[in-house]
């Protein structure tokens, strides 16, 4: 599975797994262990994983989340040492250990729970996303 087989609906706490277009919205299955299905329409807020990024200081301005999750990945390994739950400010360290640059003011900590919460999910379900992505960063390096 890739990032972009990977979405977020907006109030939801889980992440699905695009399956196909529909007549009224995008199919998506949970990836929890109901594997429940919904039609994601026009109402629901749905965020692709992979066109997703963290607002940073640096001159491209944002950080694709594919590439913070391998960074925490690398420093971390499977588990990285705090909740969605944790306090404000041991969740904003946690990111700043990970993606020195990102731009405090624009970051939410609800972003930095979400961010926490997706890469336990994505970590236990789909783990072969963080190889995946780090063989597109040396692809691109060679």
């Amino acid at each position: 599975m890739e990032l972009s087989e990977i979405a977020s609906i907006s109030g939801k706490g889980v992440l699905f797994r695009i399956l196909k277009p529909g007549k009224s919205g995008v199919i998506l299955e949970s990836l929890d262990e109901a594997k429940t299905k919904i039609v994601a329409g026009i109402k629901h807020r749905v965020s692709v994983l992979h066109e997703i990024s963290i607002y940073t200081t640096t001159k491209e301005g944002t950080a694709p989340l594919a590439d913070v999750l391998v960074k925490i990945k690398e420093k971390y390994g499977d588990n990285i040492g705090i909740t969605p739950d944790a306090e404000p400010a041991k969740l904003r360290e946690f990111l700043k250990s990970v993606l020195p640059e990102y731009d405090e003011q624009r970051v939410y900590n609800s972003d930095i729970k979400k961010l926490v919460k997706w890469y336990g999910i994505l970590n236990q379900v789909a783990p072969e996303v963080f190889t995946k992505e780090k063989e597109k960063e040396k692809e691109k390096t060679e």
